[in-house]
């Protein structure tokens, strides 16, 4: 067209090969740039009068006209040749994947971008990796991680051709490693050809974790495995204590990286305190990137955890109210109805709240408390986790309260658990903690967590108490407060104050209700399947960064060290009950007002 030749609309809608319709794209964007600069007609011209003629002005502003229909010309034609490259693309690649948010955010390069293995239809797709499972004949691994693999080869998140390697100590036959799994492993009848296809993917090496010949031999191993596929990436699920942490992470970098892409999973503890986290992180970062390594808290996967974000930040109605001048106070609350029971050794090492408070509530907090990020990428939303986690102060004997139950009837106590071998421990297993945030958002509003062992029930959820109607009308009302229960029985539900229905013009408390169960027909994905698919796609959002864990621990480690040298104590508490007295009363002291209102256990069952 610049050159005088006229196109057809027949020529334009002509199918072309794909890399010549990019080229042209290309060649187009660039011209309407350089016209938008050449053709002196920038909006600082249009219509400003100067010394020249009033013909001057009227030619000039034809010539603008000419180019700004030539310009338009231009981008029709762009949008036809985009039209059809992405009729060829879909052709000549199926299927199509979605390109995560969170690359563009980072700016990554499109040769760069991690794909979303979910096409058009949104129909999940096979990702092929090869997942090394260390500590394979353990506890989690045989109780959780492989049921969780399993899931994911069901749903064709992995694919059918996925190897699965285990490694352990143990001297055990692959037909050996499958039986002790398999009483996990949930499957209907009608999935046991499927299920015996992945058990067909499962193998095992035995070594030790100090071993450099034992390593090379896992390598070799895996090469065979991998063979000729396309897609040589490995992930490594370090299920083991954190003593063995050091050396199989060396041997892993010194022999058994992938010369694609290497993801390293670790399970918490991460450290005891301070000093030892930062060990563990100074010693991981010597061997792997940051990108590389994915510190998990399965809390981060639970359905409910993962709506906060979009509940605040997705919905108007909760954007002004989300601050301290509404909200009195939120409470972060964990409960089991259970004891140690045969966990006694490891619980007896770590406490209530390295296991619980510092890890899975502290996260909550986070969220709830967080500014809006800039965009959704993994670090842009980590990097405001950590700004509130710098504005709370370490905690004091002041602030919190803890607890160890005792025998109550049939049910014995801590101290009798016969895996608990200090029969003189101080060990909590309960804690009520209050955090402030130092901000313009939340200055004065405390933040109660709260978790505990062997209480009167079992539930985990989110209590956002607003203040106090001002003034009010109907004298003094119960407050508002919206509860988002994480488990079980998934739910919102914000409690509100109605007029009682009839001619009574008594009120009454209720509340909208959102009960997943009855709401939605969809089974939720268990929270180490949602985040080992996270792994998988290098998505990195639900873990935790090096410096968000060295804030975490800078607030909790004065007051772990002044229980272990007896300057707080844990009060006695009865198995089944609510936890200490003074739990309840700190609580009270802190401005939370409880109502007898109950949300309504009729409707889970609908």
């Amino acid at each position: 067209e610049t050159s005088g030749t006229k196109v057809s609309n027949s020529q334009l809608e002509a199918p072309r090969p794909a890399t010549s319709l990019a080229n042209d794209s290309h060649n187009i964007i660039l011209l309407v740039c350089l016209c938008g600069q050449d053709s002196g007609c920038g909006s600082r011209e249009i219509g400003v009068k100067n010394k020249s003629s009033k013909n001057h002005n009227k030619a000039k502003r034809k010539h603008c006209i000419a180019h700004f229909v030539w310009m338009c010309s231009c981008l029709r034609r762009l949008s036809v040749i985009m039209a059809q490259a992405t009729q060829t693309s879909s052709k000549e690649s199926s299927p199509q994947y979605r390109v995560s948010r969170s690359a563009y955010a980072e700016g990554a390069h499109e040769d760069e971008l991690p794909l979303d293995f979910e096409n058009a239809s949104g129909e999940s797709q096979e990702a092929l990796v090869t997942i090394v499972v260390f500590g394979a004949s353990g506890d989690l691994a045989k109780k959780k991680i492989y049921p969780v693999l399993w899931a994911l080869f069901r749903d064709k998140h992995i694919s059918r051709q996925c190897p699965i390697v285990g490694y352990s100590r143990s001297k055990l036959s692959v037909e050996e490693l499958i039986e002790h799994t398999r009483p996990h492993i949930k499957a209907p009848k009608e999935d046991e050809e499927l299920l015996k296809a992945f058990f067909g993917q499962l193998s095992y090496v035995p070594g030790n974790y100090d071993s450099a010949d034992d390593f090379k031999r896992l390598n070799t191993f895996l090469t065979e495995k991998e063979g000729a596929s396309k897609s040589k990436d490995r992930i490594f699920y370090l299920a083991l204590p954190p003593s063995a942490f050091n050396t199989t992470t060396e041997n892993i970098r010194g022999h058994c990286m992938s010369e694609t892409k290497n993801r390293v999973v670790i399970e918490k503890p991460f450290g005891k305190d301070l000093d030892s986290s930062n060990l563990l992180s100074q010693h991981l970062a010597r061997h792997f990137k940051e990108e590389e390594i994915y510190r998990i808290d399965h809390y981060l996967g639970k359905e409910m955890v993962q709506n906060v974000m979009v509940q605040r930040f997705a919905n108007r109605i909760f954007g002004p109210l989300w601050n301290r001048d509404n909200i009195a106070n939120v409470q972060i609350v964990f409960k089991e109805n259970f004891g140690t029971e045969g966990r006694g050794g490891y619980f007896d090492e770590f406490g209530i709240i390295r296991d619980v408070m510092q890890n899975h509530l502290l996260q909550i907090l986070c969220l709830v408390a967080m500014e809006r990020p800039a965009t959704l990428a993994a670090d842009d939303i980590r990097l405001e986790k950590v700004k509130v986690l710098k504005c709370v102060q370490p905690l004091t004997p002041d602030d919190i309260v803890i607890g160890q139950y005792t025998a109550s009837g049939s049910n014995p106590g801590y101290l009798d658990d016969p895996s608990v071998t200090n029969k003189e421990s101080t060990t909590p297993t309960f804690a009520t903690a209050v955090f402030y945030v130092a901000n313009d958002r939340w200055d004065g509003v405390p933040f109660v967590l709260r978790c505990g062992k062997a209480l009167e029930e079992r539930k985990a959820e989110i209590r956002i108490q607003f203040r106090d109607v001002a003034g009010p009308l109907f004298g003094r009302t119960a407050r508002n407060e919206l509860v988002i229960r994480v488990q079980p029985n998934e739910a919102m539900y914000l409690k509100m104050i109605a007029k009682q229905p009839g001619m009574s013009d008594q009120l009454l408390q209720t509340d909208l209700d959102l009960t997943y169960s009855s709401r939605y027909d969809v089974k939720l994905p268990d929270a180490y399947e949602r985040l080992l698919v996270d792994v998988i796609h290098g998505e990195q959002t639900n873990f935790v960064r090096s410096d968000e864990l060295a804030e975490a621990w800078r607030i909790f480690t004065p007051i772990l060290k002044q229980i272990e040298a007896g300057a707080v104590r844990p009060i006695p508490y009865p198995f089944g009950s609510r936890g200490p007295a003074e739990s309840d009363s700190l609580i009270r002291s802190l401005g939370y007002k409880y109502t007898q209102y109950t949300w309504s256990k009729d409707r889970q069952a609908k």
